[in-house]
């Protein structure tokens, strides 16, 4: 007797645990996210984040293509070509803007990293005089930033010297080594620091005429983002845990690797850029997060060398959707 009902008392308490216990979850469904960003090492979050598996545990599968330009990133997010873009925050500002097209910033990513390159026989910026700037678009972003420094050195588009559409930063780099022509440009790494070897020279870190610059942010069209909300927070859940993974002390040798192998570059240089990614203020911005000011930056420098808003620039929450990511990062783990 006492056997058999210490099996039906173990049995209830099976029972009872058992109705007790939450359910498992289910997966997420199965989608596919069409991203659309410029070559550089501030992807390494997205390529090791999908090495690692932290998008598929979102359910996620990515199809990244790299743009030549910014026109074709904006032109391919507003026409349903891509769902969301990664690229200067500045890009996104300027298709509602300039373009009239209603996209959001969703979430950060990083500073840039950027410099203003210029070729060996320039010593000053005075030399920049009568030369040409290399530019991705002439109104936007990197363009606006190089006007600027420039500025600061005395030198105004036009007057002192001329500009010149080059491409995105893996394309201006390669002109500016191939046409003795152009004589500055903005180069982020690991492409400036690879001209570096082949006869350019830096002028100085943007942040260090600038400040605080918001560079490459993830966004999407507003309508998109709104129809798709849940899908937009696991890509960003997975962003973040993205970036964390990278940014981990422990994992530097896989994050070095990893940049030698997919950018082709020797172990010294791969070693240079991981230290660029993870200096603050300059790198990877930590969990992905919007520096706000460094968006008012990017509004303060439209205000003054575009004329936009009769150059008073805006409050940055205009072009920000904090919602999604707030939400995301409530279930990174």
């Amino acid at each position: 007797m006492g056997t058999i009902l210490g099996r039906l008392a173990a049995a209830a308490v099976s029972i009872v645990i058992s109705a007790c216990a939450a359910p498992t979850p289910a997966p997420p469904e199965p989608a596919t996210l069409r991203l659309s960003v410029f070559p550089g090492a501030v992807n390494i979050p997205l390529i090791m984040g999908v090495e690692q598996g932290l998008f598929a545990k979102q359910g996620l599968t990515l199809d990244i293509k790299a743009t030549p330009d910014s026109d074709s990133l904006r032109n391919g997010l507003a026409n349903g070509t891509f769902d969301i873009v990664h690229a200067t925050a500045d890009n996104a500002i300027a298709m509602v803007e300039a373009e009239g097209r209603n996209a959001v910033i969703i979430m950060g990513g990083d500073y840039g990293l950027v410099e203003f390159m210029v070729r060996s026989d320039i010593a000053s910026f005075s030399d920049i005089r009568g030369k040409v700037l290399a530019v991705d678009a002439p109104h936007t972003a990197y363009a606006l930033v190089a006007k600027k420094i420039l500025k600061i050195n005395g030198l105004v588009e036009g007057r002192d010297y001329k500009v010149q559409l080059a491409g995105g930063t893996m394309q201006r780099a390669q002109a500016m080594i191939g046409d003795p022509r152009l004589a500055a440009g903005m180069l982020n790494a690991p492409f400036s620091i690879n001209v570096k070897q082949q006869g350019l020279k830096s002028m100085g870190e943007a942040r260090n005429f600038i400040g605080p610059y918001q560079a490459t942010s993830g966004f999407a069209m507003r309508e998109w983002a709104k129809a798709h909300p849940e899908l937009v927070e696991r890509y960003i859940t997975a962003y973040i845990e993205s970036v964390r993974w990278v940014m981990d002390p422990a994992h530097k040798d896989a994050v070095t690797a990893a940049l030698a192998k997919n950018f082709n570059l020797d172990p010294a240089v791969s070693q240079q850029t991981y230290a660029m990614l993870m200096t603050p203020g300059f790198g990877l911005a930590p969990d992905a997060r919007v520096d706000v000011q460094g968006l008012q930056t990017v509004l303060a420098l439209r205000a003054e060398m575009e004329g936009q808003w009769g150059g008073r620039p805006p409050a940055a929450e205009r072009y920000l959707d904090p919602a999604y990511y707030e939400r995301a990062i409530r279930g990174v783990r």
